[in-house]
């Protein structure tokens, strides 16, 4: 269950841990976060590490769809309504100056960047297209409505993003990765201020990076309440149509398509961690409905971690932890906003005023209605009594029949059924039961 970018692309290889060193910032986690702030650090000239537990890359970011796009859903509105016009301003232009940096970045590097426009649609509810159109333009920003798009079922209507991008992730990383100071397969046992013990020594560092998916301190921050995680899948098809763009459902549950290499990558199915969902199933079914001339290449699932808000959390992990920071719950949208936190983390390291860093810091509120939603399903993770139980915080795993895993509803640890770790916020393997 490779995705097309294992497949078509060779990471370099580094040498874990094994001395106790020093680095003025530490970045743990090897995902495209980590080593963006790891690459723009080196950049501005700062002697900074990584530390990655498996391989770079080996997680969430080997299996993206790879849009780089600044239109992630119809999600302008509803900044607006929830921060006001300059906070969702801040965010379309952090996200616009993520694109710009991706696309002079590529033109050095081959990754397949392409400049593709961008399109949300809707089924069957014009009215939520208008409305963020309208919100478009309080920002000042040029969006197009379009009636119809090339895939095969009807639509109330699109919006049009132009000049968009998408890419080869794992070709861009292996370039960017080169000459980084990495350390594979060095697992962080302990976290504290200014130092950080591993399997493979002990590391002093003024300011840390936690960049792994899902924070892994859990007593400060409230990560574990603040965040669920949701999974999604994807399907690669040859013999299936150029759609010329990149589509996506406004609705949370709906398809999204692409094309790479002749493939068109045919997206959904998506659910909570934990929970029933569409899956794969859905996918195929979709396809031998639309496409029956076409021929499955390739299947994969990610995994997402998603805010109270909307917005990822980048920027200080608390109140209480002075020189340690965090870049977490990109909302499905973790190449651009990746880029955008390289960029706010690396101001707040180098004690530069970031112009975004309000619009995304961790330490704003926290009273939203997915708070409630995540406390209930945390409650009732603990209170169900059957096992397995996760080793993260005591909940009631659930058996993925379609791939063969124990799964948390609570937030997102996922576990081989040998017990083996695969998704974090859990640090160790599920005890056998």
């Amino acid at each position: 269950m490779d995705s097309v970018w294992i497949q078509t692309a060779h990471l370099p290889k580094f040498a874990p841990l094994r001395s106790d060193v020093r680095a003025d910032v530490l970045i743990t986690g090897g995902g495209i976060a980590g080593l963006l702030c790891a690459y723009k650090l080196a950049q501005a000239g700062v002697d900074c590490a990584l530390v990655e537990a498996d391989r770079i890359c080996g997680g969430i970011t080997r299996n993206t769809t790879a849009k780089i796009t600044i239109q992630h859903g119809l999600i302008y509105r509803k900044l607006i309504r929830q921060f006001g016009v300059e906070r969702a301003q801040l965010y379309l232009e952090a996200n616009q100056a993520a694109l710009e940096e991706y696309r002079t970045l590529c033109r050095n590097i081959d990754c397949a960047f392409e400049e593709k426009d961008s399109f949300v649609y809707s089924i069957g509810n014009r009215q939520k297209l208008e409305q963020e159109l309208a919100a478009l333009d309080q920002l000042g920003f040029s969006a197009e409505f379009l009636g119809s798009i090339p895939l095969p079922f009807p639509v109330a209507g699109a919006v049009k993003f132009e000049r968009q991008a998408q890419f080869h992730p794992l070709k861009f990383i292996a370039a960017i990765a080169k000459g980084l100071r990495i350390f594979e397969h060095t697992k962080v046992l302990e976290l504290g201020p200014r130092k950080v013990v591993t399997n493979g020594g002990t590391i002093l560092a003024e300011k840390v990076i936690v960049a792994t998916h899902f924070p892994i301190l859990n007593k400060h921050g409230g990560y574990f309440l603040k965040l669920y995680q949701d999974r999604s899948y994807v399907l690669a098809l040859q013999n299936a149509p150029d759609v010329e763009g990149m589509y996506l459902d406004e609705e949370e549950k709906g398809l999204s398509f692409r094309n790479y290499g002749g493939m068109l990558l045919l997206g959904g199915g998506s659910h909570r961690t934990g929970k029933q969902g569409g899956g794969w199933r859905e996918l195929e079914r979709f396809a031998r409905r639309h496409y029956p001339g076409a021929r499955e290449t390739a299947r994969w699932a990610t995994q997402d971690c998603m805010t109270l808000d909307g917005v990822p959390y980048i920027g200080p992990y608390s109140r209480h932890t002075a020189g340690l920071y965090v870049v977490t719950g990109f909302n499905k949208w973790g190449m651009t906003s990746a880029m955008a936190a390289a960029g706010i983390l690396t101001d707040l390291v180098l004690g530069r005023d970031s112009p975004y860093g309000e619009a995304f810091s961790p330490l704003r509120t926290v009273l939203r209605p997915q708070l409630a939603v995540n406390g209930l399903e945390s409650v009732l993770g603990l209170l169900t009594p059957t096992v397995p139980r996760c080793p993260h915080m005591g909940c009631a795993l659930k058996y993925n029949a379609a791939e063969h895993s124990w799964d948390c509803p609570c937030h997102g640890s996922r576990f081989g059924e040998d017990g083996t770790l695969i998704d974090n916020p859990a640090a160790d393997d599920k005890k056998r039961m």
